[in-house]
């Protein structure tokens, strides 16, 4: 009897290689979107390591990253289509099922996908997550959402009243479009949602003493003499950043921090203070702008975890801590210069967190306020008289911004705003003063928010 073949490695009972799935892009993005419903998982650092797991790359990997953001993005939107063509609620359609839903709706509305093929695809994802009754109704539900394009879904599904309109349009939750409107002013409103609705640039920066802006290739910044804009390709082949002497960071990231570097000082610039520094990107550009002037850098953060991002972006020259912010380790009076990016809502960077623009409600601004207030009078606790503080937030709300500067200064006499404006010469339309604000539809950028303080004596 000729001797049984060998089994391939692997496939043992109980030791399956999993089976690879029919359509590995859908699949992909369907497991980051539901990835970010059931565990809160961030779409920017799940959806590049499936990319990589599952071998897909070239245009495999562009369709995924499209659907995966577009479904995120377009969420409000598709909802309202849903309850439209659904005879159950959206509310009560099964998570799994929903999502998939909201990825047929996206290929159908929004993409160059046939509409045969949109559905038979979304149908097939059903029917491998779901089963073969859940298939059925996906495809009922989606033949329907293909009977009309996209301008003729929102004629019918828009509410009449302005913010609902907005809202449904431009797939924002009412109450962002409300505190936008305040920020940013009915004028803009239409074209900021827009904004927040598109595919950022990838903007690179070079950390001063360690790469210039030449070596990266691209597109020189518009404001930062440290940005470059990348128009395709994979930053991670870029062999400065794969070296940890540049990396991607928005290009108001970096002014803002730059900002802190060129506000005038009355006495001596030796000693610099991150207080809030993970994951490390503005740390380094700063540790790069002292080590220039003969300066140090102090870069802390809560989290263990977090201060290892730091030390990794700074590089072992710079001095890294888990220290908290709000009950600090060092002397009052001992920095000349101090940035407290605080913790805030995040409602600046929805273009590359689309989903953090249905994580969290209302309610957290309230909860961070406290936080940030502390925060800041920390930083300026720590700065010596004569000495400069950035208060930064990656948020436009009035309550995360100028709020909560007016009420420290309101409690305090010890500190006096500067023009943040004169720190960014050469950056138009930051507002009225004396605080800086960035925009994406202005500027290209997240909507940072800036405002400068010097510790009086």
């Amino acid at each position: 009897m000729p001797p049984r073949p060998a089994r391939p490695t692997g496939t043992r009972q109980g030791h399956r290689q999993p089976k690879r799935p029919r359509d590995p892009v859908r699949r992909t993005a369907f497991d980051v979107v539901q990835a970010v419903d059931d565990r809160n998982a961030y779409a920017n650092l799940l959806l590049p390591s499936l990319l990589r797991d599952r071998g897909l790359g070239g245009r495999d990997a562009a369709l995924a990253t499209e659907l995966t953001y577009g479904t995120l993005r377009g969420r409000g939107t598709y909802d309202a289509v849903l309850g439209m063509c659904s005879d159950r609620p959206v509310a009560k359609i099964d998570g799994p099922l929903l999502n998939i839903l909201r990825l047929g709706v996206h290929q159908l509305l929004a993409t160059r996908i046939p509409p045969h093929a949109a559905v038979g695809t979304t149908v097939d994802l059903a029917r491998s997550v779901a089963g073969p009754g859940q298939a059925k109704f996906a495809n009922a539900v989606l033949r329907k959402v293909a009977s009309r394009d996209r301008d003729a879904w929102l004629a019918i599904v828009a509410p009449d009243d302005e913010t609902g309109r907005l809202a449904v349009v431009y797939s924002h939750p009412r109450w962002i479009v409300n505190a936008l409107r305040d920020a940013a002013g009915a004028g803009e409103i239409e074209a900021l949602l827009a904004a927040d609705n598109e595919r950022p640039r990838v903007t690179l920066v070079s950390r001063p003493g360690r790469s210039t802006v030449e070596e990266l290739g691209g597109e020189p910044g518009a404001y930062s003499p440290y940005a470059a804009y990348l128009s395709e390709g994979d930053p991670a082949a870029v062999p400065a950043v794969a070296e940890g002497r540049a990396a991607v960071q928005d290009e108001g990231s970096q002014l803002v921090a730059l900002a802190l570097a060129r506000a005038e000082l009355d006495g001596p610039d030796g000693s610099w203070l991150d207080l809030c520094a993970g994951p490390g990107g503005k740390a380094a550009l700063l540790a790069g702008l002292a080590g220039e002037r003969g300066a140090h850098l102090l870069a802390c953060d809560l989290q263990p975890h977090r201060a290892r991002l730091v030390q990794g972006s700074v590089g072992p020259a710079v001095s890294v801590a888990v220290a908290d912010g709000t009950r600090p380790a060092w002397r009052p009076g001992s920095f000349d210069r101090v940035l407290a990016d605080v913790p805030c809502s995040g409602l600046g960077a929805l273009r590359r967190r689309p989903e953090a623009r249905w994580r969290r409600g209302p309610e957290a601004i309230a909860e961070l306020g406290p936080l940030q207030r502390r925060l800041l009078g920390s930083a300026l606790d720590a700065a010596r008289p004569g000495g400069v503080v950035a208060y930064v937030t990656c948020s436009p709300h009035i309550a995360e911004t100028r709020v909560v500067v007016e009420d420290v200064l309101r409690d305090r006499g010890d500190a006096e705003l500067l023009d943040a404006r004169s720190c960014l010469p050469g950056v138009p339309g930051l507002g009225d003063g004396p605080y800086a604000q960035f925009w994406p539809h202005r500027h290209g950028t997240d909507a940072m928010f800036l405002a400068l303080l010097r510790r009086r004596g």
